[in-house]
Order: structure tokens, then sequence, then C-alpha cells
């Protein structure tokens, strides 16, 4: 129908009306009821009506509303995600192994993205998902504040937590942290350094804390100095600024709370003539995918964020059917490459 005539009658393809329910029935020639049982997705409708009707839907343009439907349901297919960045690899691989396995599963995503993490900004965006009518929600909030409005919100619908996923799996998620950054201490220390000096993240973050706790803990059981520890904020400007604040003269190996800080360390570290690894061993953690091609390529340790993301999903779709998932942690794991060897003493 040409523009021309919508004009004679008044009226303009803009305002044409929305396709109902009752309209999708008048075309297939069934009732209501049975219209909503096939956008349901019932198995008691007859295949010959079920086709009927799905090519009434797609002749008119028929979209269920989703808002009316998980009003009776209970269930809109659809989960929020709360985040703060997608900047840092981590939380940006965590928000792509959850889109993936959301699709995977059926179910439509709802992003917020916050530009401040504070418990009162996580509180209003969980309660603005929840009057979305989303089945639940993910929350990939590290700071311990904002981690306190989610476990607020669990109270009234499903909430999971990224990276720690729920409940033990926090604590999980903690030790295998603290594991693998006791592991790659270790490594320096079995190269022939007598001790580990730390740039950490920051302290409100668990991720930080655990590293460090790895860190401190395999000095400590080797019967080590603990030298003290300089934080930065994950960025590769605090990374360079931290190295400002350590005693160089007295330090031959570097455990960083996260590649991007350790590229900072290495473009400090250059610009004072050392030379990594040959005047002091560098170790970062998360493997960033650039990792393998800094210069030199950095000794670190691998996080499968994407799977963890994964797995978020798992658990929250599992409480969705009261089903108790117990995934586990994403065991890390130490990457040895060219940024890490015995102190110049033993060369």
């Amino acid at each position: 129908m040409s523009a021309d005539s919508d004009a004679a009658r008044g009226t303009s393809p803009d305002d044409a009306r929305v396709p109902v329910l009752a309209d999708v029935a008048q075309l297939a020639g069934v009732s209501q009821q049975t219209v909503s049982r096939v956008v349901r997705g019932s198995p008691s409708v007859a295949r010959r009506t079920r086709e009927r009707v799905e090519a009434a839907i797609a002749e008119i343009g028929y979209r269920p509303n989703v808002a009316a439907r998980a009003l009776v349901t209970r269930r809109s297919h659809r989960i929020g995600v709360v985040a703060a960045s997608a900047s840092l690899y981590g939380a940006g691989m965590t928000l792509a192994g959850i889109q993936e396995a959301a699709r995977a599963a059926g179910y439509a995503v709802s992003l917020v993205m916050l530009p401040e993490l504070t418990t009162a900004s996580v509180q209003e965006a969980l309660e603005d998902l929840r009057a979305q009518y989303v089945d639940g929600a993910i929350a990939v909030v590290p700071e311990d504040a904002s981690q306190e409005a989610v476990r607020a919100a669990d109270a009234a619908f499903p909430c999971v937590l990224a990276p720690g996923l729920d409940g033990a799996g926090v604590a999980d998620a903690y030790w295998a942290e603290v594991a693998a950054a006791r592991e790659a201490v270790e490594h320096l220390l079995d190269l022939g350094h007598r001790t580990v000096h730390h740039i950490a993240g920051p302290a409100d973050w668990a991720e930080s804390r655990a590293r460090s706790t790895g860190w401190r803990t395999a000095l400590v059981d080797r019967l080590r100095v603990v030298p003290r520890p300089v934080r930065g904020d994950w960025s590769a400007a605090s990374g360079c600024a931290a190295v400002a604040e350590l005693p160089l003269e007295e330090v031959t190996a570097l455990f960083v709370g996260n590649d991007a800080m350790a590229v900072g360390v290495l473009h400090a570290l250059s610009s004072k003539g050392l030379r990594v690894p040959d005047d002091v061993s560098v170790v970062g953690f998360d493997d960033v995918p650039e990792a393998a091609f800094y210069a030199p390529p950095l000794t670190t340790v691998h996080q499968d964020f994407a799977e963890i993301g994964r797995r978020c999903v798992r658990v929250l779709l599992g409480r969705l059917r009261d089903r108790v998932v117990e995934p586990g942690p994403v065991a890390p794991a130490l990457v040895v490459r060219s940024s890490t060897a015995p102190p110049p003493v033993l060369r």
C-alpha cells in the first residue's frame, strides 16, 4: 500500500497500529488462548495449528509483549548484567562469556554499565533490572562496597556475583587466585631470587588481596624477607609510577598484580637503564593476549575470564530452575615466558 493511500485515509505508515495477539488469532482462525500457548512454546498445540499460528505471526509482524508475558509466566528469558567497565581485559572477557552462554541457553541480556561503582549505584541498577522483568542478574562488580549491594539484592531475586560466582564459590575463586599467585612467586624463588617485591592492585578488590596473600604466603613459607608492597590501580600508568617507590638497588624480582601494570613496570625499568630479565625479573597476572608480544614476552598467570562468565550463567540458570550448580573455580595457570631468569649474581 502506498504512502498516498495512507495519507488519503488520514494516517501515515508511522501511525500503523502495532499487531496484538487478537490479530494473530483472527488471521490464523484460532483462539487467543491457542496463540498464547504457541508463543509460550507449549507442547499441547497440534503441529498444523502451530504452523498456522506461526505463519500468521510472521505475516503481520507480531511481537510478544515480554513484560506482560513475564507477569503471567514469571519468566522473561532475559538476564540482567551490571558492570563498571569493559575497559579492563578481565571484565570485558567475562562479559563476552556471559553473553555467549546466555545466547546458547536462549536468554537475552540487558546490560547496565555504571560509570562509578558504589553500593547505591549498584543497588539502583539491580532494582532497574528487576523492574524490567529480568529473571535474574549477574554482577561483574569487584569492589567490596558494590558487592554488598549484590548480596542484599539476592534476597529479592536471584543474583550471581562474578568472578566469585556465588556462596562458597566466592571463597573457592579467592583461594584459586591465592594458589596461582603463590606459584608465580615460587617460580621466581626457584630461579634463585632471595625475595620478590610486589606491586599490588587496589586494596578494596578481592582479587588484589588474593594475589597479595599468595605472594606473602610464598615468601613466609620459604622464610624470606617480605618487602613492603607498593600499590597501583591496575593501570599501566600506576605500574610505571610504582617503580619509583621501589628500592631498585635491592630489587631482582617483581610480582605485579596484573599485566597492565606490568607494562608500565617494563617501561619504567627500561627508562632507568635496567634490563628485563637480565637485571630484574617480572611476572604479571591475567595473561592478556598482548602479553606474549611484550618486550620481553611476559611471564604471567593465565585466567580464562570468558569461562568465568559462562559459569556465572550456568549458576544463575541453575538457581532459576531450583537446581544447585557447583561449577568450581576456574583454575589459573602460570605461563613462563622470557621476562624471568635467575638473578644477576647467579649468572
